[in-house]
């Protein structure tokens, strides 16, 4: 296993050094990451070092180790802690076992003591590694969500579809035996709201009983042959397979089975839905939509009944339809993808004409969709149509050519290149647009002590992590090391234009205390604030 890191906070740099030096730490099990001189310097080197344990003491200028302790639980509940104390203070004691300190350590402390401590921390993290790791134990839990897991890829299969290559390994996966059929449809089964009998038991538990109808919808779908059942936003879904030995007839025949036998059984009334039938397992989201199609008809021919939505709404021979799924997948293209996978995306639209048997009217209608698609993309993004396009003319030219659907793609897939082009520009922009409000927030701001990632992010409306991830690629260095040199600019602006004192000027640039103010300008200069101001009035 890999040796586990380890932060010293101590402001005796001599104390430092020769517990780095003493210590063998790689026989331990640890590394030293690095070490800081007080709280406020080790905060700030948190998130640089990524330790697993911090080992502070606990008495220090400028914040001292139970405050930095504090400070470190809010933001990194998991770093192990250890505290040195050169006090046997029940209080220290008390306030240490609030924060979970994982040792409390008295000084002095020899070498052999506290490689026997580190020894302790080293089997502890290895122990919550193992258990995290325990395969076993992972296993079990993977099992017990095997359920959920199930339910969530068939709801995300029925609104948007997959890819056989992705889905049949997952259909395996959660033992749903629905692949190789002649064709499939999905149907969906709605509990109607129905008044309460109160004397009976069963009503007086209304969620238990889309439960009740699943189970007897799934005890007679068995005779019917192979399907998954499943809770979706509609109700009750089914996906069946269609086999040589059964038929979309015998299905419906079985749902109207089912809706009179919930209500003999059970005093339910249900509708069911069934949507087209699919040649394709990728389909099955268009059958799932027309069976949800088929139930909106409930209140014109009546529920407690199968609905077949070929018997409510005429048949076309090859519907031509640009639907949700087709438009989010053109979407996140322009938006997040390279031209190849535009082109691929275009291509594939233009495939489902080539294939469909329609009127020429409904190619219209279907490429005039995607173009308004496009353009209520321009719209949102405050993109000039007139450029996208190239120029007025060529817009025109598309907008009048609708019926080319041999070349639609290919006139397409230029502007939705140049779509992309536009909006990693605009990104871009508003990632530099963004650094310099940050900027700009802390010149305003560095005077105030309680200047903090989190307070500019409440500004700027962004995470804290993804603004810190930003910003440090933006302007390569960490949010902390910029305010820090913020501060110190006015200071050393404060020392050779004012009289004021050091104090003073601690204060004007946001530190509360002189002596960490002093601190933090002579780690920069090299010189305390006092003899900064004297060799210049010198100079």
């Amino acid at each position: 296993m890999s040796l586990y890191r380890i932060m010293l906070v101590d402001d005796e740099e001599e104390v430092r050094k020769a517990m780095i030096r003493k210590m063998d730490w790689e026989q331990l099990g640890f590394t030293v990451a690095g070490d800081a001189e007080n709280g406020e310097d080790a905060l700030e080197r948190l998130e640089m070092l990524e330790p697993d344990v911090v080992m502070t003491d606990i008495r220090m200028p400028y914040m001292d180790g139970l405050t930095l302790v504090a400070r470190i639980r809010e933001k990194y509940p998991f770093i192990k802690i250890l505290i040195f104390s050169g006090y046997d203070d029940f209080e220290y004691a008390k306030q240490a076992i609030k924060y979970r300190v994982t040792e409390y350590i008295l000084k002095p402390v020899n070498g052999e003591e506290l490689a026997e401590i580190l020894t302790r921390v080293r089997i502890s993290l290895d122990e919550e590694i193992e258990q995290r790791r325990n395969i076993s134990a992972l296993q079990e839990s993977y099992e017990n969500s095997l359920p959920i897991l199930r339910e969530l890829f068939l709801n995300d299969l029925v609104s948007r579809g997959a890819d056989i290559s992705r889905m049949a390994p997952k259909l395996k996966e959660y033992g749903i035996d629905i692949l190789d059929a002649c064709r499939w449809l999905a149907a969906v089964i709605h509990v109607e709201h129905m008044e309460q009998i109160e004397e009976q038991e069963f009503f007086r538990h209304q969620e238990l009983i889309p439960i009740s109808v699943r189970q007897l919808a799934e005890d007679h779908l068995k005779a019917y042959g192979r399907f998954a059942a499943f809770s979706s936003a509609e109700g009750i879904t089914l996906i069946a397979a269609v086999d040589q030995d059964n038929s979309e007839t015998g299905l419906i025949n079985l749902l109207n089975d089912i809706c009179k036998e919930s209500r003999r059984m059970l005093g339910v009334t249900i509708t069911a839905g069934v949507g087209h039938s699919c040649d394709t397992l990728q389909e099955i989201s268009r059958s799932y939509q027309s069976a949800v199609d088929a139930l909106g008809y409930r209140a014109i021919v009546g529920g407690g009944r199968a609905i077949y939505i070929n018997d409510v709404e005429p048949v076309s021979r090859g519907k031509l339809q640009f639907d949700a799924k087709g438009e989010a997948e053109l979407t996140s293209a322009i938006k997040f993808g390279s031209r190849d996978m535009i082109k691929d995306v275009l291509g594939e639209l233009a495939v489902r004409m080539e294939d469909a048997k329609v009127h020429a009217n409904q190619y219209q209608v279907y490429m005039l969709t995607i173009v308004n698609c496009l353009i209520r993309l321009m719209q949102q993004y405050d993109l000039s149509i007139e450029e996208m396009f190239d120029s007025e003319e060529r817009y025109a030219d598309i907008m009048q050519g609708m019926c080319r659907k041999e070349t639609f793609a290919e006139e397409l897939i230029p502007v939705a290149c140049r779509m992309n082009e536009a909006l990693n520009r605009e990104r871009d922009n508003t990632t530099r647009k963004v650094i310099l409000e940050a900027k700009s927030y802390i010149q305003e701001n560095y005077s105030d002590p309680e200047l903090s990632v989190d307070m500019l992010c409440r500004h700027l409306h962004m995470s804290p992590a993804y603004f810190s991830t930003v910003f440090k690629k933006e302007t390569g260095q960490t949010y902390i090391n910029y305010l820090t040199e913020v501060r110190l600019q006015k200071a050393e602006e404060l020392l050779e234009k004012t009289d004021d004192k050091t104090y003073k000027i601690a204060e004007k640039v946001g530190y509360q205390e002189q002596n960490y103010f002093s601190y933090v300008f002579k780690k920069r200069y090299g010189v305390s604030p006092t003899k900064y101001r004297g060799a210049k009035g010198n100079g």
